[in-house]
């Protein structure tokens, strides 16, 4: 039996064809599908934010007062509101182990208006030099994200001074999620869990 050339590409078309639907019995495409709500937009807007501030931060480090000559080079001058809060998030880098520290020792919480909680442990219970220096530094990082939150205000367009109080309950919730084991954390409610 002669079997021509275009016989012979109907027969594998229509062996292919049967290879194929018997195959495609089975799922052929995997989809997932994750929806974004606003708060995820938000919260990715308040992270963008504070990671330009961040990377500003390292700059604002790094900037040589000196040109290739040796003669000082005038700096450029970085608006006020911008540079307290590059102040405040290198402050935050400074007391971050404190800040760790009393997180762990069950001495500080993450509360749910995005603000560090004191609580008494067994150390400043009988250590009032630490207690006070406990609560020292605890003041300093809710003074810190306070200017945060009001810079990525005052910088991002979508946001109003009125919005502040959102930021900061978002600010609580992203605070939460990042908590290690074992650390205090308020719920939106108000209860106090132990992460």
């Amino acid at each position: 039996m002669k079997i021509f050339q275009s016989d012979w590409q109907n027969l594998m078309t229509a062996g292919l064809t049967i290879f194929v639907l018997t195959g495609c019995g089975g799922k052929l495409v995997d989809v997932n599908v994750t929806i974004v709500d606003q708060k995820t937009a938000l919260e990715n807007q308040i992270l963008g934010s504070y990671e330009e501030l961040s990377s500003e931060v390292l700059l604002l480090a790094s900037v040589r007062s000196v040109d290739e000559e040796g003669k000082l080079k005038p700096t450029t001058e970085i608006p006020k509101g911008k540079l307290k809060a590059l102040r405040a998030m290198q402050r935050q880098e400074f007391n971050r182990d404190d800040i760790q520290g009393f997180k762990q020792t069950l001495c500080a919480g993450e509360g749910n208006d995005s603000f560090l909680k004191f609580f008494d442990n067994e150390r400043t219970k009988t250590d009032a030099q630490f207690k006070e220096f406990a609560e020292a530094i605890i003041a300093e990082e809710n003074e810190d994200r306070l200017i945060i939150l009001q810079r990525i205000v005052a910088t991002n367009e979508n946001f109003t001074e009125q919005d502040l109080a959102k930021i900061q309950k978002i600010s609580a919730s992203l605070n939460r999620d990042n908590a290690k084991p074992g650390e205090k954390i308020q719920e939106e409610n108000g209860n106090w869990k132990i992460n």
